[in-house]
């Protein structure tokens, strides 16, 4: 036991140690400090004002005077008070929103997503005005210096159907290259309203009766639970799941592949000859894997503990369950012991990592079909295709991760059915990997295929 521990130990540091390693796992964590710190300062600079012409064709003789009207910059302002208010009540229903620093940062990070108010003045120009020549003052400054941003040409029956129909017709839009998306959408609405003004001014309705008609606000769910009743957070029931899984599969891959990498390393330049010299071949892979899910363990709480921290700052702890932490350190060890497993072996029997690729390809693939079920898994956890693939290892530990993250966790018995099969599966994955080390450590020459690791473990 103690020769196992040394392994272990010495596979721990000989990994964690490394400048490859340091770098990779501190460089997550240093960007999103950099972000965190970078982004309210870029939040807090003011974009330059944008200022220019509309020009517009208006046949109709009834929308160029109400876009004015809508691109009017005391209206423009008016709307974007309405959308601060909206935005605020909608902030203000999210958990964590009373803490002081989100509702600190989330002012000026709208004013930052809007920008200022900008003047533009809208000019109309003749219907019979040359269209093509218009559109090169889009691309050329005016005579008298200044910008036309974009041009709009309204059709003749975006008011008034014509030719006995019932359908209304629409405008074009010509904006010049790079225009900020922000004043083409503005254009697009002022345009909308500008229309829609016009064709009510044309019958005897009512706008203000017309908008109460067609207006239903927008309501947010309430979920129903044992323990009483809470808001829906849609956001978080889709990301939570995710969230679970990256962690899970990050760790297990990184602890994976540096077992893979290590094995090969030692296995070509004739290391591994001196270590079994002092240590049996199962003493010298139990060592290896426990010392390289310690780097995964380490990954795991760095990861898992950011998030839980993210949580904490924005008051949103509450919204999961602390004991998904110690499911996800149990499917942690399984998903682990059953990867590195299949990892030892394929290090153990070739020489270079090139040679790898071929026997990883199955085991990568086994590894990644969770991940692209997770939507429909999350979806509908509770379907017989969730179920039963949660009983089938090696994914089984990954599908029931999402499950216990969704919307509808499965029972309990489920729960621990599915860990107990992880742990048969861990033993069976054990013991193929004991059978194929203990011959391929010291093979050389033609990398072996799977038929032929299969022979290794009938003569073991």
């Amino acid at each position: 036991m103690n020769k196992i521990i040394h392994v272990a130990i010495r596979e721990f540091l000989s990994t964690v140690l490394t400048k490859g390693f340091i770098i990779g796992v501190l460089v997550t964590p240093v960007i999103i400090a950099f972000m965190a710190i970078l982004m309210p300062i870029l939040m807090s600079e003011e974009a330059p004002r944008i200022e220019g012409r509309i020009a517009i064709v208006d046949p109709t003789g009834a929308v160029a005077s109400g876009l004015r009207n809508q691109l009017d910059p005391e209206a423009i302002a008016s709307r974007r008070d309405d959308f601060r208010a909206a935005a605020a009540e909608a902030m203000g229903s999210m958990p964590g929103a009373s803490n002081p620093a989100n509702e600190a940062m989330a002012q000026p990070t709208i004013d930052a997503i809007m920008g200022q108010v900008p003047l533009l003045d809208v000019v109309e120009i003749p219907a019979d005005a040359d269209l093509e020549q218009q559109k090169k003052l889009l691309i050329d400054e005016s005579e008298d210096g200044t910008n036309r941003l974009a041009m709009i040409v309204v059709h003749d029956d975006a008011v008034v159907p014509q030719g006995g129909t019932t359908a209304f017709g629409s405008y074009d839009l010509y904006v010049r290259e790079k225009l900020d998306d922000r004043i083409t959408d503005e254009l697009r609405g002022s345009m909308r309203r500008a229309i829609v003004d016009a064709r009510i001014s044309t019958t005897d309705l009512d706008r203000e009766y017309v908008e109460a008609l067609t207006r239903v606000p927008r309501v947010t769910s309430t979920t129903v639970t044992e323990t009483g009743e809470k808001e829906t957070n849609e956001v978080l029931n889709m990301l939570l799941p995710a969230g679970f899984m990256i962690l899970l599969l990050v760790s297990v891959m990184t602890g994976g592949q540096y077992l893979l990498t290590t094995t090969i390393e030692e296995k070509s330049s004739r290391v591994v000859e001196v270590l079994l010299s002092a240590v049996s071949p199962m003493q010298l892979m139990t060592g290896k894997i426990i010392g390289q899910m310690a780097v995964g363990l380490v990954i795991l709480a760095i990861y898992a503990g950011m998030g839980v921290a993210g949580l904490v700052s924005f008051a949103m702890l509450g919204l999961i369950d602390l004991m998904l932490l110690v499911y996800l350190l149990i499917f942690y060890v399984i998903a682990y012991f059953v990867l590195a497993s299949m990892m030892a072996a394929i290090g153990s029997a070739v020489t270079e990592m090139r040679e790898a690729q071929t026997l990883m390809t199955p085991v990568m693939v086994m590894i990644m079909i969770p991940w692209l079920l997770w939507l429909p898994i999350t979806r509908n956890p509770n379907s017989t295709f969730a179920v039963v693939t949660s009983f089938i290892p090696p994914i089984n530990t990954f599908v029931m991760m999402l499950r216990m993250t969704s919307t509808s966790p499965p029972p309990l018995w489920q729960v621990w059915l599915s860990i107990a099969i992880g742990l048969v599966s861990v033993y069976a994955a054990l013991w193929f990997a004991a059978k194929v080390f203990r011959v391929g450590l010291l093979m050389f020459g033609k990398p072996p295929n799977f038929a032929t690791l299969v022979k290794w473990v009938k003569m073991a």
